[in-house]
């Protein structure tokens, strides 16, 4: 499992959809990262055939056309419009208010509730096996990234970050299998020390592993100015 942690008073997020940029299809992760210039890039929440996302999805505090879906309590929310909210944050819709008139943060996107402040797995055991893309919240207010290196059940990856990271409040999945990405700008690791233990990470790093789908939207992450 690939852990990225990113601390919101840091670092910046943006919700990227292909259709509210003028684009006439979805791009690559790749192609994503060159066209915002986003130090990490990564999938969003689930889409549907025609690349309409699937649950409440916001940029700049306007909504993308999209529904909040009825059964996924999951959702990512960052860049808040009163300053006493922390900047980023993994709410659960089943005990936590999300408001869609006046929304409290500019980015937002929902997905599946994956693990709530209770320690309750919300996913069911009898998952298939699939690549995987987790956003996590730390207690300290930091934000998680974890992507699997191989295919893996949502129940048994829930079980693991409940185990071996005390330290996470919640979490919720984005859009598993093919669309899972994720894509850390070459600068970052490139001079890291070069050992045969690190080759699969910085593949993963580059996104050299596996294939690449379009992917209708992304979440970019870059420093604060």
């Amino acid at each position: 499992m690939l852990v990225v942690d990113l601390d919101p008073e840091r670092i910046k997020f943006s919700v990227h959809y292909y259709a509210q940029e003028g684009l006439s299809e979805p791009h690559k992760i790749d192609q994503w990262q060159k066209r915002t210039g986003h130090h990490v890039v990564f999938n969003a929440g689930l889409f549907r055939e025609n690349f309409a996302y699937l649950g409440l999805l916001y940029k700049d505090g306007h909504p993308l056309g999209s529904r909040r879906h009825p059964s996924w309590q999951g959702l990512f929310v960052a860049e808040p419009s009163d300053s006493g909210l922390r900047k980023a944050r993994v709410l659960d819709l089943d005990s936590e208010a999300f408001d869609e008139e006046q929304p409290p943060y500019r980015e937002v996107a929902q997905a599946l509730m994956l693990l709530d402040h209770t320690g309750r797995v919300r996913v069911r055991e009898s998952g298939k096996y699939a690549y995987q893309t987790i956003v996590a919240e730390t207690m300290a207010g930091h934000i998680l990234l974890l992507k699997s290196l191989g295919a893996a059940r949502l129940y048994d990856i829930a079980q693991c970050v409940k185990d071996v990271l005390p330290t996470v409040r919640q979490a919720m999945a984005m859009d598993g299998g093919s669309s899972s990405d994720i894509r850390i700008l070459e600068s970052l690791w490139q001079k890291d020390i070069d050992t045969e233990d690190r080759t699969s990470w910085k593949s993963l790093f580059a996104g050299n592993t596996g294939s690449h789908i379009p992917l209708p939207t992304v979440i970019g992450a870059s420093p604060r100015e």
